[in-house]
Formats: C-alpha cells, sequence, structure tokens
C-alpha cells in the first residue's frame, strides 16, 4: 500500500473513523459509569439483604463488573465493525496457548472460588497468608487484599495465598499475647506471680477467662525468667502487649526487685 493509496483513504474515509473513535470512546466512558453504578446497587442489595457476608458480596461485585465490561468492550468492537464472531472463534482456536499464557491468572482464579467454598478466611479477619499479615478487606476474583499493620495495601494472588500456610488470627474467640519478666534470684518467685498476676488481670480489654498465666518459664544465670501471658480478643492484641510490658516493668519496680545482673556484672560491683 503506497501513500497515496493511504491518503486516498483518509480523505474519503477520516471522518467517519474519527467519529467512530470518539463515540466508541464515549461509550466506555459511559459504559464504565454504568458500570460502576449498577456494581454499586448490586453491593448495597446484598449488604441490605444480611444474607451474604462482606467477603461473597464483594466477589460477586467483582464477577458482575468483569462479565460487564466484558460485554462492553464486545459491544464496542461490534460498533466499530470488528466480527464479534470471528473474534471468539479466534479466541477459541488459541485457547491452547491462552491457556499456556494465562495458566497463572486461571490458577489465581480457581484457587479464589476454592476460597469462597471453604472459608479459611473472610473480610475483616487479621491473617497471615501469602508470606505477609495484615486485615483482609478483599477476596477478589484472582488476588485477596490484606491491610498490614504499618497501613500498606497489599495483593497476593489467590493461589499464592491458598497453595501456602494460612494463620487465621480472628478464626478462634481470643489470642493469647505472650510477654516475659525476669527476676533476679533470691526474688520470691510466688510474691512475683502473684503482684504480676494481679497487675495483669486489671489492664484494660484482658480476658477474665482464661485468666492470665504467669509461671516460671527457666531458669537463666541472673534469675528466673517468668512467662506473663494474658488473654484478650484480636483487635487489642498491641494494646494489650504494650500494656502488659508496662505493667511488668511497673510491679517489679514496685515491689522494690533487684535488677538481675549477670554473674561477671554482680563481680564488677562488688569489686
Amino acid at each position: 500500500m503506497n501513500l497515496d493509496t493511504i491518503l486516498t483513504y483518509v480523505s474519503t474515509n477520516g471522518v467517519d473513523l474519527a467519529i467512530k473513535i470518539l463515540a466508541a470512546l464515549a461509550f466506555w466512558i459511559v459504559g464504565r459509569w454504568i458500570i460502576g453504578f449498577v456494581v454499586g446497587l448490586i453491593s448495597r442489595g446484598i449488604s441490605r439483604s444480611g444474607k451474604i457476608d462482606a467477603t461473597m458480596a464483594k466477589y460477586i461485585a467483582s464477577i458482575a463488573s468483569v462479565l460487564m465490561t466484558i460485554g462492553l468492550v464486545m459491544g464496542i468492537l461490534g460498533y466499530m465493525g470488528v466480527q464479534t464472531t470471528s473474534f471468539a472463534a479466534l479466541l477459541a482456536g488459541a485457547g491452547l496457548a491462552i491457556g499456556t499464557a494465562w495458566g497463572g491468572l486461571l490458577s489465581h482464579f480457581a484457587a479464589g472460588i476454592f476460597m469462597q467454598v471453604l472459608r479459611p478466611i473472610k473480610v475483616g479477619d487479621y491473617v497471615s497468608a501469602g508470606g505477609s499479615e495484615g486485615t483482609v478487606t478483599e477476596l477478589g476474583l484472582f488476588g485477596t487484599t490484606l491491610i498490614t499493620g504499618d497501613n500498606v495495601t497489599t495483593i497476593i494472588g489467590n493461589n499464592k495465598v491458598f497453595s501456602d500456610t494460612i494463620k487465621n488470627f480472628s478464626a478462634q474467640p481470643h489470642r493469647r499475647v505472650d510477654c516475659v519478666a525476669k527476676v533476679a534470684n533470691g526474688v520470691n518467685t510466688t510474691d512475683a506471680i502473684t503482684k504480676l498476676k494481679a497487675a495483669v488481670a486489671a489492664i484494660p480489654n484482658v480476658k477474665q477467662t482464661p485468666a492470665p498465666d504467669v509461671e516460671i518459664l527457666q531458669f537463666t544465670p541472673e534469675g528466673p525468667l517468668l512467662c506473663v501471658r494474658p488473654y484478650c480478643h484480636t483487635d487489642h492484641y498491641w494494646q494489650v502487649y504494650f500494656d502488659t510490658n508496662k505493667a511488668i516493668a511497673a510491679t517489679l519496680a514496685a515491689a522494690g526487685y533487684p535488677v538481675p545482673m549477670t554473674p561477671m556484672m554482680q563481680k564488677n560491683v562488688t569489686g
């Protein structure tokens, strides 16, 4: 095709082509707005029904958005003069190649379906999955979205989540907080345990049942190491963790216990 042919085509069909391109762009913008509006209606309708939880609601909304977007693209291609039936046949003929190229994507989609059925996690759970830890905000078609403790949005492929170890910290009604306290040799450990149990039990959001555990964990050259283990709801984990450490420091100081020292430190002090 030479330059004259191209110029002749542009001069005779350029206006129609430009109109079609602008119209297709307008269809896309308006179509995407309508899709967003419809998906919003679907999400609100599901939420009002109260019969489907947030995890499944977001998954259904994602499927609806993808299907309507595919329909919009096919409609625009038809308007532009592209034979969608031929296009579909071409995709079918290239199914093997596409399946190979998109194998990973399809595995994420399949894993997403299994997670919706088996429900190892759901929206709102605090989990460790796929090498990340955070609160689940969405189980999408191909990926799971978490908000980490430092407020970073993290998206993990569903297949990686489903094929790896999942720790769901929200699955049980309470969680144990593990802290330690070291007392010096010669300190009455029974007295220390009693004081620590009372101090930890008074911390806000610490569960009374089961009661906090304070026991001798091991013996060290400096003195006994006590485990201090209150229980709380997952939402209050870090508050209880930090408050427990503060209570340990305050309780041991108020009791007047000596600071644990290694034999070398004691030698330097006495020497």
